[in-house]
């Protein structure tokens, strides 16, 4: 593990922040490394406002979008709202069809299924619309590169609405409108809104004309914080806004599919991180292991014990998932190893009857033991399919770019991407992308790193601090729960291995002459227990504690030397 401070910000703005706000100067500092350095930029931090929601018809074609579903509306057309099998799709799919069927009845889902069709916009989608007579398709977390197909859809006398948040490519699909704000020519004020957003800024757009403010859309926010902590974009700016009056929903009146997700794991109160690894998890387990269509038809039932029927089975997916993701993930790092690859500078890795499913996840799984850009390849009819995903500082992206001749098509993002090729590329592509990652990686980019905001004594960690650090929630990209580092800390001498296994680490740690102790657990950090004889430095985040009703600050440590 690297462990690296932060660069220091300008001393005079965090002296002058920490005089405005009333706060110390680590707290100070540490908003200022997040560009909040004004009095008037810390307020709308800590305190988000509907307000601060972007007026939707800012977006490139959104005038163009809803003109052409107000048409579909007047004529009384058949509408069918079609999205991706992760989390963000079908979050977006149950947002915008929710929404269109309390002002059109005409409105019907399609979620393309992960194996026969594989991601994004379908030719298969494109015939069951002309088969069921819809005329126009919004295509919601896809389409960006739908060149061929939305071309298709045209000869049909079927229209395309896009809204997507992928990088386009040089050519953007002829569609009646491309809501996406990552367009070049799209001066939308916010470009890394998730799918989801997108889908809300549709929806947000089309009640101007209906007299419905943003304040009637609130109830919609359930979904797009899910999607916005399932598809890792940054929590600053808009997201952060959505994601905090999201949260809010989930935590008071979340839609009927959420609450009976909530309802199986008896949690009082959700923060961002029970989205990211219990929510998202669940609605993503449908689509992996069945199919879309179950987290769609849990996320818009609005009968509460149907939906508790739904996310009993959607359950049983997600079990059944992390058995499949684990088999998988033991056989490819035993393929790792017979393939004499640890030494590489990439992990690529295929086994045709591997689930495509969790093949994501797996790629995210070696990446804990290989710290390396990851491929994972299953068969996929005639092809082979693969998810990408990269490690902090790397843009795998485009490291696939430059091995576009063995490649079918891909998408995605910086630190995730789909991809799939001929099973006879394999082999080459393979070599192609260790060599280019060989060639352009920042080799310090391999050890993994801990971001330090700010070192600090254990004595400044009081009540009012904690708070402060609590408000700066929702957590996420850019916007990350603060680390920080203690040097000369000893145990109490009460500090012990716990979990199963002993796999986690119990400390009670003081530092100096000061006794005040503070507990500390370290997740996967039990083996470390022999530092803890002596004097050492720890890197950690602040939590809250609950034990028999009585609450602490207990510091979660990242690592220690």
């Amino acid at each position: 593990m690297r462990w690296t401070l932060k660069i220091e910000p300008n001393k005079q703005k965090v002296e002058q922040l920490a005089k405005d706000l009333q706060i110390d100067k680590t707290l100070a500092k540490i908003l200022c490394q997040r560009n909040i350095t004004t009095f008037n930029e810390a307020r709308k931090y800590f305190r988000p406002s509907l307000d601060d929601i972007h007026n939707p018809f800012l977006m490139k074609d959104m005038d163009l979008a809803v003109a052409r579903i107000e048409k579909a509306i007047s004529n009384n057309e058949n509408i069918l709202v079609f999205g991706d099998y992760d989390v963000d799709g079908t979050t977006a799919v149950s947002l915008v069809s929710s929404y269109l069927k309390t002002i059109h009845p005409n409105i019907a889902t399609y979620i393309p299924d992960r194996y026969e069709e594989g991601y994004g916009v379908s030719y298969m989608g494109i015939d069951f619309a002309e088969d069921n007579d819809f005329s126009l398709i919004i295509a919601l977390d896809c389409g960006i590169k739908a060149i061929e197909k939305v071309a298709y859809a045209k000869q049909k006398n079927i229209d395309f609405i896009i809204c997507d948040h992928h990088k386009p490519g040089k050519e953007i699909p002829k569609a009646i409108a491309v809501l996406n704000p990552k367009q070049e020519d799209c001066n939308y004020p916010f470009d890394e809104l998730c799918g989801c957003g997108v889908g809300f800024k549709l929806i947000q757009a089309l009640g101007v004309s209906r007299n419905q403010t943003t304040e009637h859309f609130v109830p919609y926010l359930d979904l797009v914080a899910t999607a916005i902590a399932a598809d890792i974009v940054p929590m600053n700016g808009e997201n952060r806004t959505l994601a905090y009056f999201g949260l809010q929903v989930i935590n008071s009146q979340p839609r009927n599919g959420i609450k009976a997700i909530i309802h199986q794991i008896k949690k009082e109160e959700l923060t961002i991180t029970d989205v990211v690894f219990i929510i998202a998890p669940r609605i993503n387990a449908a689509g992996r292991m069945k199919h879309g269509n179950y987290a769609v038809e849990l996320l818009t039932e609005m009968n509460l014990d149907t939906a508790i029927e739904f996310a009993a089975a959607i359950e049983i997916f997600n079990a059944d998932r992390k058995d499949l993701d684990k088999k998988i993930t033991d056989e490819a790092l035993i393929q790792i190893i017979d393939n004499n690859e640890e030494e590489c500078f990439t992990s690529v890795v295929y086994k045709e009857d591997w689930h495509k499913g969790v093949i994501g996840i797996v790629a995210s799984r070696l990446i804990e033991n290989y710290y390396r850009p990851t491929l994972v390849f299953t068969k996929s009819g005639d092809k082979l399919a693969a998810s990408a995903r990269s490690v902090k500082g790397f843009d795998v992206y485009n490291a696939l770019l430059q091995c576009e001749e063995f490649i079918e098509q891909f998408g995605g993002h910086k630190y995730a991407a789909g991809l799939t090729l001929l099973p006879e590329n394999y082999e080459n592509f393979k070599n192609k992308f260790e060599e280019v990652v060989k060639n352009t990686i920042d080799k310090e980019f391999l050890t993994p790193e801990i971001a330090i905001d700010a070192e600090i004594d254990l004595l400044e960690i009081t009540d009012k601090f904690f708070r402060i650090i609590q408000q700066m929630a929702p957590f996420g990209p850019m916007n990350m729960k603060p680390v920080f580092k203690s040097t000369c800390v000893r145990d109490n001498g009460y500090g012990k291995q716990v979990g199963a296994d002993k796999t986690h680490l119990k400390l009670n740690v003081f530092q100096g002459d000061n006794q005040k102790t503070y507990n500390a657990i370290g997740f996967n950090l039990g083996d470390k227990i022999e530092f803890v004889q002596d004097e050492f430095d720890i890197v950690y985040t602040l939590d809250e504690n609950e034990w028999n009703g009585y609450k602490s600050v207990q510091l979660v440590l990242k690592d220690l030397k």
